[in-house]
């Protein structure tokens, strides 16, 4: 058996790792990279390790494009075989693929008027609408705690992640030569005490993890705070009569935004101003967010009781049309637009920054993780001037960042997880989805735990189990 590290290696983008059972070929995600656009087009179109038809199965941890959004390449390139994933992960890989194949296409078209005009070469999509569609009929639902066999030697279950809808941490129980090896791989792990979602479950001890560590050298701000912070932007906004403008992922971040807001409105902490969620695959995954209510922790199931729809009240609006989208420009705060991506490199959220930013009683509210080099990355780092579709722009608006609301675990809580295993059971971790930087700091905490291999693998990698 061998494990071979593809994507998201030393790197916090692209997801997928390559197992190799008894000459069989299985992939865990298939995400997409995300950074210099460029750069990251020409690591997404090519799977230079493996041959794409060769893949026998994809196990799909949950529905993020860093982890999803490149099964549309997969396919292109001759992948047919089964993706297995959770029900809700199935529902929402539909719905964000869709939309990232219409994003590509639309911001391709938008910059190709540009270059037409000035005699360049025209860009392509990485992936259209029909190709991300031909990905539907491969995925294939599986219930958290079911038993599922892939072969005669290798079963894997999904277990509750705790970071997105229908995200899971998948638990594989290999047989090979007369021996039992449990494998375990993290997907995106999730927080504790978290809105919305149950708690990261545990898994039984294996013999190897594969763990994310995205903060694996940070601490985030105290959730128990969020809703004071938020609170007290919407008071700011609402003196200022301004506008807040949130690029905030359609999946998971924006649900969480919208239900704590709902929160603060029932409480009467802030008065009522108008919410806006601009982002047609937000709608749409709020949809399926309605109709999975058997991942919510109680707090909102107790919630729904009580309102019905945790995810719509009066002065929330969805947007779906470009038309509305563009009637938002010219209406005065006080008022709250969210809207995609969550990094701000693409989507409608590129239109509202460029007609906002240079507005010094603006604010923009970053409440996400951003990978380098993305123009969300450059807003939380507060540079004085950064690019939207090519034109520079002076970043006059305030920028205000809330940490508390991430999705990943922290520092804290990675250890912690990890911490629950045997250690002579465990052979090795590999530290996977971080910056290197992040890793290092990770390891060492694991280290003074009492794990004595670690690994920090690099893209290719090749490890015999």
């Amino acid at each position: 058996m061998q494990i071979q590290f593809i994507g998201a290696d030393r790197t916090v983008t692209g997801s997928m790792h390559r197992l190799i059972i008894d000459g069989k070929n299985y992939l865990l995600d298939c995400g997409m990279y995300q950074g210099k656009r460029k750069e990251a087009f020409e690591i997404n179109k090519t799977f230079d390790l493996f041959d794409p038809k060769g893949i026998d199965a994809l196990i799909l941890s949950h529905a993020h494009i860093d982890h999803c959004g490149n099964i549309p390449t997969l396919v292109k390139n001759g992948f047919s075989n089964p993706i297995y994933c959770t029900p809700a992960t199935s529902d929402l890989t539909e719905v964000m693929l869709k939309d990232s194949a219409h994003i590509q296409e639309k911001d391709v078209e938008f910059v190709n008027k540009k270059r037409k005009k000035q005699g360049k070469n025209l860009f392509e999509p990485l992936y259209t609408t029909i190709d991300a569609e031909k990905v539907f009929p491969l995925l294939h639902p599986i219930n958290y705690h079911e038993e599922f066999r892939l072969d005669p030697n290798v079963t894997f279950q999904f277990f509750d992640a705790g970071h997105i809808l229908g995200s899971a941490i998948t638990l594989l129980t290999i047989k090979e030569n007369g021996r039992v090896i449990k494998l375990g791989y993290s997907g995106d792990l999730g927080r504790p005490n978290m809105p919305i979602l149950k708690d990261p479950e545990k898994i039984s001890d294996v013999n190897y993890f594969i763990c994310e560590s995205t903060y694996g050298g940070r601490l985030h701000d105290n959730i128990e705070e969020t809703e004071s912070k938020l609170t007290e932007v919407i008071n700011k906004a609402v003196s200022r009569k301004n506008k807040i403008i949130i690029p905030a992922f359609s999946l998971e971040r924006t649900q969480e935004l919208v239900y704590a807001i709902h929160k603060i409105f029932e409480k009467k902490s802030a008065p009522r101003i108008p919410i806006y969620v601009d982002s047609p695959l937000s709608t749409n995954a709020t949809t399926v967010f309605r109709n999975h209510p058997e991942c919510f922790d109680e707090e909102t199931v107790d919630f729904m009781k009580k309102y019905e729809d945790p995810f719509g009240f009066d002065r929330l609006k969805y947007i779906t049309t470009t038309e509305d989208s563009k009637k938002l420009n010219d209406l005065e705060g006080p008022m709250v637009i969210m809207s995609a991506s969550g990094m701000a490199e693409t989507g409608r959220i590129l239109h509202h920054l460029a007609n906002n930013i240079e507005n010094s009683r603006n604010i923009i509210l970053m409440v996400g993780y951003c990978a380098e080099n993305t123009l969300g990355k450059k807003l939380i780092m507060k540079e004085p001037v950064v690019k939207i579709f090519g034109e520079e722009y002076n970043v006059n608006a305030e920028v205000i960042v809330i940490n508390s609301l991430s999705a990943h675990a922290d520092s804290n809580e990675l250890t912690s997880y990890c911490s629950e295993f045997n250690r002579e059971k465990m052979q090795n971790i590999f530290i996977v989805h971080g910056d290197f930087d992040q890793q290092e700091k990770f390891a060492d905490r694991l280290k003074t735990t009492g794990f004595n291999k670690i690994t920090i693998p690099s893209h290719g990698d090749v490890f015999e189990i």
